[in-house]
């Protein structure tokens, strides 16, 4: 029998290298199709939009909010362009012993990701983890007075734990981007850093040798958060 819900704690959980390798089965696809989409409506060359799209993820933390808020482009209409993926459902790749430890986590699950719906679902599906979670929240649901505010928004993240009807305090989100983690800490939420996909090395090397002060828990498998639950925010942990 699985273990009883513990309805105190929230999970938040990233999807693209967190539940699955995204830098294997999209992120190169992605680069690919972000490109080509600034290339055809802005009329820019290959460098200029790659030098764009980097200066604007970089600056936003997403790709979409620089071009909205710049060039007008129309965000639903980039999301299902970019995000159609041919071949997707056979890249697809999870871990299977960390995906099987989410039915035995304590706590209610939810996703949260910078991705549109549309994709989520089909890499949930194709991971058969869907029915772990009691909700998906997209970067469609990611708004704040009609204007786009995806992670690492803290005003969104305090957002978020307002709608799942708890404080702060009662979300970690497990995450495998920094930025995102020290937004969440700002407003006083537990936070876990997720290294399984860590990508090359020379990506590796960019990334800092410890454990962050806002990030409570460093691990490298799903399997490590049944052990022992995240310390309270300011408590000191060594990597799992």
């Amino acid at each position: 029998m699985p273990p009883a819900r513990d309805p105190r704690r929230v999970w938040l959980f990233d999807l693209d290298d967190t539940l699955h390798d995204a830098r294997t089965a999209t992120m190169p696809q992605l680069h690919v199709s972000f490109g080509e989409y600034i290339q055809r409506h802005l009329q820019l060359t290959r460098e200029q939009s790659d030098a764009l799209r980097r200066r604007y993820w970089t600056r936003y933390g997403a790709t979409l909010l620089g071009l909205v808020r710049h060039h007008g482009v129309d965000a639903a209409h980039f999301l299902h362009e970019t995000h159609r993926l041919p071949g997707l459902e056979q890249r697809v790749r999870g871990h299977r012993p960390d995906l099987t430890a989410l039915a035995r986590l304590r706590g209610r699950k939810v996703v949260l990701t910078n991705a549109p719906a549309a994709y989520a679902e089909r890499v949930l599906d194709v991971l058969g983890i869907g029915h772990h979670f009691e909700l998906v929240l997209s970067i469609e649901d990611m708004r704040m007075f009609g204007q786009l505010r995806p992670k690492p928004d803290a005003r969104m993240l305090r957002q978020v734990a307002a709608r799942l009807g708890v404080p702060p305090a009662r979300c970690v989100l497990v995450e495998d981007t920094l930025a995102h983690q020290k937004a969440a800490r700002s407003i006083g939420m537990g936070t876990v850093w997720m290294q399984r996909w860590l990508g090359p090395p020379q990506q590796q090397r960019r990334r800092p040798a410890g454990r962050p002060a806002y990030v409570d828990r460093r691990i490298g498998s799903l399997l490590r958060l049944l052990r022992a639950a995240p310390p309270a925010p300011g408590r000191e942990s060594g990597p799992a």
